[in-house]
């Protein structure tokens, strides 16, 4: 029965956009994107509160959000690690060991609506607003991102390519954002009268078309070094995404593993981020 109104609830939600584009396209497509950047999971659940406690570090206010940042301090280069959607800063601790190992000053935060951040939503763009304003702060010479942090940490170093930042992994990241649109429709089987709306929405809020947000395309004029790591039966974010950011990236390798899913923590994906951090 839960499964029953578990698939039931997401096509109620198309409905109601399509019967609100009949009326006003403009309300349905801003009430469509508010559904889309809704945070349901990723706060800090109790056996993650003692392991997070103890590298809290500063609460940085960006865009009316309070951020909570994370430090584990080491004598070599600091990097950034950005989470992906739905998780927070504890997702890192596998690679945070490896790296600490290793010497490696690091920082981290939880994105907003995410771990101990304040809000309810989340999107890209807010992210990187987030991920900029600790690259300014800290200066850090790295950033990892997991998944969706991995298309911030793109997408950001494309409107900031003059940062601290030197080198950029991805872990699982998505590229084409027309993609995530195509699955959130498929997922509430919402109209394409409401796409078509939504994408005026985006166009004149961000200054982008759907299709005009690509990790790929960004990835065009960036000079910094990249490693991407992405499993080919990847069933959240496609392997060809990082083939397709790999193919435009000159300075980039592609790392293939199979049977490592989505998450990706284990020992020879962190093992591998390390080596290419420390060359």
């Amino acid at each position: 029965m839960k499964q029953f109104f578990a698939k039931l609830v997401p096509v109620a939600y198309g409905k109601y956009f399509d019967l609100l584009a009949l009326f006003s396209k403009k309300k349905a497509a801003a009430t469509a994107f508010d559904v889309f950047c809704i945070v349901r999971k990723g706060r800090i659940q109790p056996e993650q509160m003692s392991y997070l406690q103890q590298a809290k570090y500063t609460v940085e206010t960006v865009k009316d959000h309070q951020i909570q940042t994370y430090r584990w301090k080491g004598t070599k280069d600091r990097v950034l690690l950005l989470h992906g959607w739905e998780s927070n800063t504890f997702r890192w601790r596998n690679l945070i060991a490896q790296l600490s190992a290793a010497g490696f000053d690091i920082i981290a935060f939880d994105g907003p609506g995410h771990g101990y951040s304040s809000g309810k939503k989340m999107h890209v763009p807010l992210y990187a607003y987030c991920a900029q304003h600790i690259i300014d702060k800290y200066n850090p010479k790295a950033v990892v991102g997991h998944s969706v942090g991995g298309m911030t940490a793109l997408y950001n170093e494309y409107l900031n390519p003059h940062s601290s930042v030197e080198k950029i992994v991805t872990i699982g990241s998505p590229s084409e954002f027309y993609d995530i649109m195509h699955h959130f429709q498929n997922l509430l089987r919402f109209s394409d009268r409401v796409l078509q709306a939504l994408d005026q929405f985006v166009q004149k809020r961000f200054g982008f078309a759907i299709k005009e947000f690509s990790t790929s395309a960004f990835v065009r004029t960036n000079t910094k070094k990249g490693l991407l790591i992405h499993d080919e039966l990847d069933d959240i974010a496609p392997f060809q995404a990082s083939e397709k950011v790999h193919a435009h990236w000159k300075n980039s390798t592609l790392i293939k593993t199979r049977g490592l899913g989505h998450s990706m923590h284990q020992d020879e994906v962190n093992e591998n981020i390390t080596a290419f951090l420390a060359e």
